[in-house]
C-alpha cells in the first residue's frame, strides 16, 4: 500500500480510537485509578507472601490498606471543602473592598472607573459563592463513583494471586509483551513512588508554612499541593491560586505575596527543579512528552486525566510501542534523553 494511504489509515483509526476513548472516559478513569493503585500497592501483597502469609490474609490486608488511603483521602477533601463552603461567604465583603481599591488605583493610571467596573462585574464573588454550591452538591455524586472504584479495586487485588502465573504462560508465546507489561508495572510504581514522597514533603512544608502566616484552611490546601504535585508542569499553579486568593482576602497584598513567595520557594524548586530529575529517571519519558500529555489526556479524560496523564502515557506507549520491537525509533524519540554517564554505566553493565 503506498505509505501515504498507510498515514491516513492510521490516522483515521486514532481520531476513531481517541473518541471512543473520550465518549468511554466515565468508565475508564476508574478503571486505569484502580488499576494504579493496585500496582502501586503490590508489593505489600509479594512481601506478605514471601514473609508465608497465607493468600488470604494477604488480599485482605491489602484491601484494607488500598481501601484506607482510598477513603480517608476522600473523607478528608468532603470535609475541608464544606469548611471552605462555609468559610467563603465571611470574604464577600472584603472582596468587593479590595475591588473598590483596584478600580481606584486603575483610575489613577487613566482608566475609566465604569470601564473598570463592567471588567470587575464578572468576578463577583456571588458566582464563586454559586459554584461552591454546585461543587458541594456535587460531592454526594462521587458516592456511586466511589462504590464502583472501591469493587473494581477489589476484584484487582483479588486477581494479584494469578498474575505471576499468567505473565509465565504470557512469556512462552509472547516474551515481548511479557517484558513490556513488566516494566510498565515498574515504570509507574517508580513514578508514583517518586511523586508521593515529594508530594508528602510539599504538603507538609506548605502546610506548616500556611498555618504559620495564619492562612485559612492550611490543611485544604497542604492536601491540594498533594494532590497537584501528580499533575506535571501545571501543578504548581493550580495549587497555589486558591490559598493565594484566600490569603489577600483574609490578610491583604502582603500576606498573599508570602504565600506567593513560599510556594515559589518550596513547590517551584521541588517540583519544576527537583522532581523532574527523578521523575524523568523514573518514566524515560521527556519533558515535551510529559507536557503534550497533560494536555491530551485533560481533554480525553476530563479532569481526572491530568492526574492519569503519565501512567496513561506509559500504557498506551507500552501496548503500542514496547510490545513491538519493531517501534524502537518511536520509544526513542518519546523518551528522556540519556546522559553521558548513565551511557557509559548501562554499557559497562552490559
Amino acid at each position: 500500500m503506498p505509505r501515504a494511504l498507510v498515514i491516513l489509515l492510521g490516522a483515521a483509526a486514532a481520531v476513531v480510537t481517541v473518541a471512543g476513548i473520550k465518549a468511554m472516559a466515565w468508565l475508564l478513569c476508574p478503571v486505569l485509578l484502580a488499576l494504579i493503585i493496585v500496582i502501586t500497592i503490590s508489593p505489600v501483597h509479594q512481601w506478605l507472601r514471601r514473609h508465608g502469609v497465607r493468600a488470604w490474609a494477604a488480599t485482605a490486608a491489602l484491601v484494607v490498606l488500598g481501601y484506607g488511603a482510598l477513603v480517608g483521602l476522600v473523607l478528608v477533601l468532603v470535609v475541608s471543602v464544606s469548611r471552605l463552603a462555609a468559610l467563603l461567604p465571611q470574604y464577600a465583603g472584603r472582596f468587593h473592598e479590595l475591588l473598590a481599591g483596584l478600580t481606584r488605583a486603575l483610575g489613577r493610571f487613566g482608566i475609566e472607573p465604569e470601564q473598570v467596573r463592567q471588567t470587575l462585574r464578572s468576578l463577583d464573588l456571588g458566582k464563586v459563592l454559586t459554584y461552591a454550591g454546585e461543587l458541594m452538591r456535587g460531592v454526594g455524586g462521587l458516592t456511586t463513583s466511589l462504590v464502583f472504584l472501591l469493587a473494581l479495586l477489589l476484584f484487582l487485588i483479588v486477581e494479584l494471586n494469578g498474575v505471576g502465573a499468567r505473565l509465565a504462560e504470557l512469556a512462552r508465546d509472547r516474551p515481548h509483551a511479557t517484558v513490556a507489561l513488566v516494566g510498565f508495572s515498574g515504570r509507574t510504581r517508580r513514578y508514583l513512588v517518586v511523586t508521593t514522597i515529594f508530594g508528602l514533603i510539599i504538603a507538609v512544608l506548605d502546610t506548616i508554612a500556611l498555618a504559620l502566616l495564619g492562612v485559612p484552611l492550611a490543611v485544604l490546601w497542604g492536601l491540594l499541593s498533594f494532590v497537584t504535585n501528580y499533575i506535571p508542569t501545571l501543578g504548581f499553579i493550580i495549587g497555589l491560586v486558591p490559598p493565594a486568593v484566600l490569603a489577600l482576602l483574609d490578610g491583604g497584598w502582603e500576606r498573599m505575596l508570602l504565600v506567593i513567595l513560599v510556594y515559589w520557594a518550596v513547590n517551584f524548586v521541588a517540583q519544576s527543579l527537583i522532581q523532574p530529575k527523578y521523575v524523568g529517571n523514573a518514566v524515560g519519558l521527556s519533558a515535551m512528552t510529559t507536557f503534550l500529555a497533560l494536555v491530551f489526556w485533560t481533554w480525553v479524560l476530563g479532569p481526572l486525566g491530568a492526574l492519569l496523564a503519565i501512567p496513561a502515557t506509559l500504557l498506551v506507549t507500552t501496548i503500542l510501542i514496547d510490545i513491538d520491537p519493531r517501534a524502537s525509533w518511536a520509544a526513542a524519540l518519546l523518551r528522556a534523553p540519556v546522559s553521558a554517564r548513565a551511557a557509559r554505566r548501562k554499557a559497562d553493565t552490559r
